[in-house]
């Protein structure tokens, strides 16, 4: 039974947070146009892409991945930049959002998961994931945000149109409740199936040092991190442990489209394809995974 009431428990407050996001979305988008445009008068295209990246990685957290990335489709119709840019600024920015987004429990499923399977320890609260992760991820979405910025953004500049914007469906309440209804079913199923897991994670993944649980993670590129996540992750493993398969998650999500929830719905509204997305994303996801490597092996 306490399987069950967890499993019903556990989605709720990412849920409302989608829903809710997702009201204050569709009644204010049509305003995101008239400010981005106010924006790129007052400064350079190159500010305007870095505060893009960092506020959306920032505030998926709060907003959730998924209203961040439909504002990021938003943003990235409105400037119209040739192909080359738009994959660039797109990758990026999903990276931002998605590492981002683990920082709350509402953020996205991984760190929902995260927190409902480490709540029995006493150091676990709402902002733990912030303590843990955000000495790493913080300066991340910032130097996201730098490399965008200067990614020869005024080439792209010239791109932008102050025609009006094409016409796209508005998301009606149904379609609304119906991702919720959605994220609430797929979370209860993560949590699940970590109870499931538990037996192959006392006999295997515990064994693992927190550094050959960064590597391995690197799956994470093709198969979605919050089910690994609660596949994975016990409050039997130290923290160190825990921290280290995080990030391994979260930096790996970038290489491919199926690898994080900001990669899926970009692709598929932009209609970017898997090799067009690989072409940026494995090169830019093993960078990371090196560079955060080396700041690990000294902390």
């Amino acid at each position: 039974m306490d399987i069950i009431k967890e499993g019903l428990h556990e989605p709720v407050k990412i849920s409302l947070a989608v829903f809710f996001a997702g009201l204050i979305f569709k009644y204010t988008h049509k305003y995101l146009k008239d400010l981005v445009m106010f924006s790129l008068r007052r400064i350079p295209f190159g500010l305007f892409i870095f505060l893009v990246v960092v506020l959306l990685g920032l505030l998926s957290s709060i907003i959730t991945a998924i209203i961040a990335s439909l504002v990021l489709v938003e943003i990235i119709n409105i400037l119209r930049m040739d192909r080359k840019h738009e994959l660039f600024y797109v990758v990026i920015a999903c990276l931002s959002i998605g590492i981002g987004a683990a920082l709350t429990p509402i953020g996205e499923p991984l760190s929902t998961i995260a927190i409902s399977k480490l709540k029995t320890w006493p150091q676990v609260d709402f902002f733990y994931l912030v303590r843990l992760l955000g000495p790493f991820i913080i300066p991340l979405v910032l130097l996201s945000g730098i490399i965008a910025g200067f990614y020869k953004g005024h080439k792209a500049e010239d791109t932008l149109s102050e025609s009006e914007e094409e016409e796209r469906k508005v998301e009606s309440i149904k379609e609304i409740l119906f991702r919720t209804f959605k994220v609430y079913l797929f979370v209860m199923a993560l949590v699940f199936l970590g109870y499931g897991f538990k037996p192959i994670i006392d006999n295997y993944v515990l064994k693992l040092s927190p550094l050959a649980l960064y590597w391995v993670n690197m799956i994470s590129a093709i198969v979605d991190n919050a089910t690994l996540t609660a596949a994975e992750i016990s409050t039997s493993m130290s923290e160190a442990q825990v921290r280290d398969l995080l990030l391994g998650l979260l930096l790996s999500g970038v290489m491919l489209i199926p690898g994080n929830i900001p990669n899926i719905i970009c692709a598929s509204k932009l209609k970017i394809k898997s090799r067009e997305w690989a072409k940026i994303g494995i090169p830019l996801g093993l960078i990371l995974l090196l560079g955060v490597f080396v700041i690990l092996l000294f902390v």
